[in-house]
């Protein structure tokens, strides 16, 4: 966790309030490291919360009206706290809204309005999830200032909720989730048909030094993601329906069938329906061999399975790109590189880099400058360490 950023956020606050914070929470951003698209086909996703998060600092007010500033733009919202209604003028503070609409829905808060802010430093549109970061570090703030007990896979439901309702994206739940539930070291094991969440090691290096994952940013824009979102999802669904009426088991999503079973049957599918099938089905079972390893030991292994996750994105989900594929090729020649592959949605946004700490510096340059030189614009590189999940600390110190 940054103290520089935490002074920083402390100091905006004086200046724009008068006084110091009451409460105070700090929520990271996030990774998908294994498992893509499966948390809606009811699989298992492997995840990790980052060193990268944003503190919310609040205060009470005396009256009804809330006063809500983003610490990075110096832009401030008021509202009612009774009527946090969503507003495209400042789309930002909508996912502060929907948070808050959803611990009054969750609990008898107190009508009493807050002075807020908040400061982040995960880079905006990287794919690192700043908006899950925002509303887990606002719930866990706005909670302890309102007296509202919730577990967190409430206020990860909350903060979904906020996303759909306020700012208008039908995300899933791994974002919220791993910005709740990581640690330190760790990946966040996540099974999206019982929401059981396990910590999982992810161990030490080959030269025995903690690992790392490089994310590269192509910047390239999820052009047409809606559409394209909703064409997998509906094929996944298809895909389920056709193995519900030819098995002799129970099938309510594709994490019931098994590789065996897509490939004795999938011949008798639509080709493009079979192929978006066997990414889901094979991720599931990534995720569950990737855990396997992991307790063994076995990162070199692992990083494997990031390579054949990120091919099947290519082959048999298309939702990578050119310049994904140009990182994720170029990692594999590294010798430095355990594994690569895209995360998140795709078609484009960021690739990670599964290598040691002492080698991220060298493997983002030299990645960075090959993407340069192919395609002519910069590809921003960041190294990421997994992390500790959101949580409230000290108003003072920030510790």
């Amino acid at each position: 966790m940054d103290n520089v950023l935490f002074k920083m956020a402390v100091g905006k606050f004086r200046a724009c309030f008068g006084a110091a914070p009451t409460v105070a929470a700090f929520a990271p951003g996030r990774i998908e490291v294994l498992g893509n698209h499966t948390d809606y086909n009811e699989g298992f996703v492997l995840s990790a919360a980052i060193d990268l998060g944003t503190f919310f600092l609040a205060s009470p007010a005396k009256g009804p009206d809330c006063l809500l500033v983003a610490g990075d733009l110096m832009q401030e919202v008021r509202f009612q706290v009774d009527s946090p209604h969503p507003s495209p003028a400042s789309p930002w503070a909508n996912y502060v809204k929907g948070v808050l609409s959803g611990l009054a829905l969750s609990s008898k808060i107190a009508r009493t309005g807050f002075n807020g802010l908040f400061l982040s430093n995960i880079p905006m549109a990287a794919g690192l999830s700043s908006s899950a970061a925002l509303e887990m570090s606002s719930g866990l703030a706005l909670s302890q200032l309102c007296n509202v007990k919730l577990s967190r896979m409430d206020l990860a439901r909350i903060g979904q909720k906020a996303e759909h309702e306020f700012a208008g994206v039908k995300c899933g739940l791994m974002d919220q989730i791993t910005s709740l539930f990581g640690s330190g070291g760790s990946l966040v094991m996540t099974d999206f048909r019982s929401l059981d969440v396990k910590d999982i090691q992810l161990g030490a290096g080959p030269s025995g030094e903690p690992p790392c994952f490089v994310v590269c940013n192509t910047g390239v824009k999820h052009t047409l993601v809606d559409s394209e979102y909703n064409e997998r999802r509906a094929r996944c669904e298809e895909a389920a329906a056709f193995f519900k009426s030819v098995l002799n088991h129970p099938v309510t999503a594709l994490r019931d069938v098994s590789w065996k079973e897509w490939q004795e049957l999938s011949p008798r599918m639509d080709p493009t329906t079979a192929r978006r099938a066997a990414h889901i089905i094979g991720e599931n079972a990534r995720v569950l061999q990737g855990v396997e390893l992991l307790t063994a030991g076995n990162l070199r292994k692992f990083g494997e399975l990031m390579f054949e996750s990120h091919d099947s994105s290519r082959k048999h989900f298309e939702n990578s790109c050119p310049e994904l594929d140009f990182v994720v090729d170029g990692a594999m020649s590294m010798a430095t590189v355990s594994g690569a592959r895209l995360s998140g949605g795709g078609f484009g946004g960021c690739a990670i880099i599964l290598t040691g700490t002492n080698d991220s510096e060298e493997v983002g340059a030299t990645l960075s400058a090959a993407f340069e030189k192919r395609f002519g614009g910069p590809c921003a590189c960041m190294a990421v360490k997994p992390s500790a999940g959101g949580r409230l600390v000290d108003a003072a110190t920030g510790i």
